[in-house]
């Protein structure tokens, strides 16, 4: 697994894979389908993964269910599969994910006004941490949209974006370990990027502004759609964890429609959806290649001879 075992914490996997230029490619699950997917890419990649989960997510999974089966999962494959408390909105569901055995949770209190912001972070930050001093702790700043789903229109690509001086302020008085600041990323796609007619772009001069005031690992969150070479200056300039989730929705939705339509007469369950995790599963390889360094080196080289 690239030099990572399952024993490895994620705040160490974080700090290796900064060293090395790499980023780490967080993937959320709502069902089997899609977990089966991103644990099977990790290991056919032999790289770490952060598998997410909103709030809406875990409630249509389950909390303790998702947690059971990625430990199982974990240990089944001996591959570093990393479970995350995406957008998490309340004390209580950081509490549930923390007392779950989450390895990390996200605490989004990102819509409301800054200080208040730092203090309900703050709040959870200490409470997680008091159930698992091991857990790490991402606060939220800026604007970037709500929703992992098709947009019509984007109303400003700049709206918000967060600050160095708001960064650091942030940093120092919640206590997180993972900053996701807004460097002109949104959730979701609009329809032409779903297309493949436009693609997203990052301010990397902010990133890497708010790398240096911030001094924690920072989280690109709402990836999908991104042009590639836009997440690889994105990782250069400081960024260490990368969400996509849009784009295995709209994979995932896809390849189920094709499955259903080339077998309309199919009934069993394992024979539809088997296609559908071999297409989310690609997806999410491809992602992962790009974000590992020792990949994107040799996938660089074979293009430019360099």
């Amino acid at each position: 697994m690239k030099g990572f075992t399952i024993m490895d914490a994620l705040r160490n996997v974080l700090t290796r894979l900064q060293q090395q230029g790499s980023a780490l490619g967080h993937f959320n699950v709502a069902d089997l389908v899609l977990l089966k997917a991103v644990v099977a890419a990790a290991v056919e990649v032999r790289v770490p993964v952060i598998v997410g989960a909103s709030e809406g997510e875990r409630d249509f999974f389950g909390t303790y269910e998702l947690a059971a089966l990625v430990k199982v999962m974990r240990e089944e494959h001996d591959v570093p599969v990393f479970l995350n408390a995406d957008h998490t909105h309340s004390l209580a569901k950081a509490v549930e994910a923390a007392r779950t055995g989450f390895d990390s949770v996200v605490i989004d209190f990102s819509a409301l006004p800054f200080d208040e912001n730092v203090s309900r972070t703050k709040e959870t930050v200490e409470a997680i941490k008091a159930i698992n001093p091991a857990i790490l702790a991402e606060g939220e700043i800026g604007d970037i949209g709500t929703g992992s789903e098709i947009h019509e229109i984007v109303s400003n690509e700049s709206r918000n974006l967060s600050t160095p001086e708001d960064a650091r302020q942030f940093v120092d008085s919640t206590g997180i370990d993972i900053l996701a600041p807004a460097v002109g990323n949104m959730h979701g796609m609009l329809e032409s990027m779903v297309q493949g007619k436009t693609k997203k772009h990052l301010n990397i001069e902010r990133i890497a502004q708010i790398k240096k005031a911030s001094r924690v690992f920072l989280t690109l969150h709402g990836g999908s759609g991104t042009d590639n070479e836009d997440f690889l200056r994105a990782i250069a300039a400081g960024i260490n964890i990368i969400h996509i989730s849009t784009e295995l929705r709209v994979a995932w939705r896809r390849s189920l429609e094709g499955s259903l339509s080339s077998q309309p007469n199919e009934v069993v369950p394992y024979k539809i959806l088997s296609p559908v995790v071999e297409s989310v599963k690609e997806l999410v390889s491809s992602r992962l290649n790009l974000f590992d360094a020792q990949s994107t080196s040799k996938e660089m080289h074979l293009l430019t001879g360099r």
